[in-house]
């Protein structure tokens, strides 16, 4: 009975060995569903972050391995992973079903959304000035004065500004000043990253809630994590799974 034991265990680690070492080779594969929408699905080699998407008819090309984990996800799916064997590498006509999302919108209203900004979002206060670089650096400038805002004591002089500051609320105010920069640059950045394209034909956001939508995603602090590290790969997948949660609340909020 042992020696059975010991026989499986050398043979699995064999095979681990093996897929380890193993280079990895274009897999030909593609999607199928009750739907003919299977264009602009992402396929993500969850070893690797390469990540392709599918033809109009649902095919798909990508460099794998046996043992590798194989992502399947969109907006209008629910996500697959599949793990690789290497049968299927031998397979002519490999194909991953995919479910369709159960939600479904009862019906497009275009409705201007003026009130979805940092404000409403409470990124900024109501009421608070926003600054410009400049205007920052002449309010720093001007507030923190050395020579008029010292006291003195036992012959030296000292800085009274981080109590006067504590006391005012201007430490708090300036805490909120950052945190709103840098909202500001992960707007920026996601902007630089993605086009408007990409939000309104690949991840299917209307347009007239895109900002709103990029509002939304900046809250998230592990996206802003991924996109803060600048990999596209794990930015735009995280992007279409939150793109799905942004549109199911558009689909509750025009119920």
């Amino acid at each position: 009975m042992i020696d059975k034991i010991i026989c499986l265990v050398v043979v699995f680690l064999s095979q681990v060995v093996w897929s380890q070492n193993q280079e990895r080779i274009v897999l030909n594969g593609r999607i199928n569903s009750n739907t003919n929408d299977l264009e602009g699905v992402y396929v993500v080699n969850a070893q690797t972050e390469v990540m392709v998407t599918t033809t109009a008819d649902g095919s798909f090309s990508i460099k794998a391995r046996s043992g590798d984990t194989l992502v399947f996800s969109s907006i209008q799916f629910k996500e697959n992973r599949v793990l690789l064997t290497p049968e299927n590498f031998s397979d002519l006509n490999y194909t991953v079903k995919l479910n369709l999302l159960m939600y479904q919108l009862q019906e497009v209203i275009v409705k201007r959304y003026d009130n979805i900004n940092a404000v409403a979002l409470g990124i900024i206060p109501s009421g608070q000035k926003s600054y410009t670089e400049a205007e920052r650096k002449l309010h720093t400038a001007t507030a923190l004065n050395p020579t008029a805002n010292a006291g003195t004591m036992a012959g030296g002089s000292i800085s009274v500004d981080p109590l006067l500051n504590f006391f005012s609320g201007r430490t708090a105010m300036l805490k909120k000043e950052v945190a709103v920069e840098k909202k500001e640059s992960y707007m920026r950045l996601l902007e630089n990253l993605f086009t408007l394209d990409h939000f309104v034909n690949k991840l299917k956001i209307p347009l007239e809630y895109v900002k709103g939508f990029e509002y939304y995603v900046v809250e998230n602090d592990k996206f802003t994590a991924i996109l803060n590290s600048k990999n596209k790969t794990s930015t735009e997948f995280l992007l279409g799974e939150l793109a799905v949660k942004y549109k199911e609340i558009i689909a509750i909020e025009n119920k």
